[in-house]
């Protein structure tokens, strides 16, 4: 078994149940060991959308790398994540964030995801559950990388929602 770091994410419909069944979705193939709480961000990139609910979550997996990030896309469509805009607005989104320690990088899947370092919505929530994780290619903990965020509060702050 491998244990993987996923980061959860929602700005459409009813974003706490959408995460919920994101949750509930995940076994058999991921076993769901820790949960951070649930995190209202700010959109990235694309400003002009609704806000999200975001958490991350320590796993563990039979599934190789690729084949699970196959999983995750197939529950994304399973509860009814529809193609859009780049960085737009979505029902709901499952990244495959760190697999182990593996550094990979092909045309379907980089890890640990290429994005991790410069998101608050992705470490703050991260450095939760794992504090003590070290990036495998930068050689920095969780903690570490998103003390190097600086203050996020006006981009990241605890739901009101519940899980």
């Amino acid at each position: 078994m491998a244990t993987v770091f996923l980061g959860l994410g929602t700005n459409l419909g009813d974003r706490a149940a959408n995460l919920r069944h994101a949750l509930a979705a995940l076994p058999p193939d991921f076993t769901v060991t820790a949960v951070s709480r649930l995190y209202e961000t700010e959109p990235a990139y694309l400003l002009d959308q609704p806000r999200f609910l975001n958490l991350a979550a320590r796993a563990q997996t039979a599934l190789a790398p690729l084949a699970a990030l196959r999983r995750l896309k197939a529950i994304e469509n399973a509860l009814g994540r529809q193609a859009s805009v780049r960085y737009g607005p979505r029902l709901i989104d499952l990244d495959l964030l760190l697999y182990e320690a593996v550094l990979m990088d092909t045309p379907e899947l980089t890890l640990p995801h290429p994005r991790l370092p410069e998101r608050a919505f992705v470490l703050v929530p991260l450095a939760e559950v794992a504090p003590d994780l070290v990036h495998p290619g930068l050689g920095l903990t969780m903690a570490a990388l998103r003390g190097r965020l600086g203050d996020t509060s006006a981009l990241i702050w605890p739901a009101q929602e519940q899980l």
